[in-house]
């Protein structure tokens, strides 16, 4: 209870906050999308019998969420050869298929091995895959997307994302951090990026405080 407390206190101090500093109204599903992301990161590590269950990652499967396409084409590109594939392995994730999902990207970069977009794209389809868990072959996938694309912010952004998924929010922020540095200021999507990270760091410290309140001894009774 006190988790959802507390999350329910930064989404009225981020409301404020956007308020205060004149976000434009027609952004705040940005930090409100990036909100909901964080509060279902939460709650699926807030549960950890549920966490590992099979059913629990099949439920994640079959979903689509528009404004990460949105911000993968941003980021990516549109009508190239990489946002092809990308619209198959959507097209499979959302009929409850992320095995063929895989199979598309790894189709795919055997067709361009050196297009970073693609090793990022194998790479969070391959977390789906395995219940949403960074595997060894998903990190390798992303990592090599990162080589391949050391000064793209996208590849360093959707293994934060992943890793979100996966429960790990304090492993996840470093690479977020990655891409804010890594996006041209002039960029369309930096604004979305800042936002993320910055709700991130809010939740960082909200969980700090509320593991830091539970390990305090409890105070001595009076004789």
């Amino acid at each position: 209870m006190m988790g959802w407390l507390l999350l329910l206190a930064i989404a009225l101090v981020t409301a404020l906050l956007l308020w205060r500093t004149g976000y434009p109204r027609k952004l705040w599903t940005i930090p409100a999308t990036a909100l909901m992301l964080g509060a279902a990161g939460y709650a699926w590590q807030g549960s950890p019998g549920l966490a590992g269950h099979p059913v629990a990652a099949e439920r994640q499967r079959g979903q689509v969420d528009p404004d990460l396409v949105a911000l993968r084409d941003a980021m990516f590109g549109r009508f190239n050869f990489a946002y092809s594939y990308f619209v198959a392995a959507d097209a499979m994730t959302r009929v409850g298929a992320p095995g063929q999902a895989t199979n598309v990207m790894i189709g795919a970069v055997r067709k361009a091995p050196q297009d970073g977009a693609l090793w990022t794209g194998l790479g969070l389809a391959l977390a789906e895959h395995d219940g949403m868990q960074v595997s060894p072959a998903s990190r390798f996938a992303f990592e090599r997307a990162m080589t391949l694309w050391p000064q793209h912010p996208g590849p360093p952004f959707f293994l934060g994302l992943a890793l979100i998924r996966e429960g790990k929010f304090a492993e996840a922020r470093p690479w977020w951090a990655k891409a804010v540095a890594l996006t041209p200021e002039k960029a369309s999507y930096r604004d979305e990026l800042l936002v993320r990270l910055f709700l991130l760091d809010r939740l960082l410290e909200a969980k700090a405080k509320q593991d830091g309140a539970a390990t305090q001894p409890a105070p001595s009774p009076k004789p």
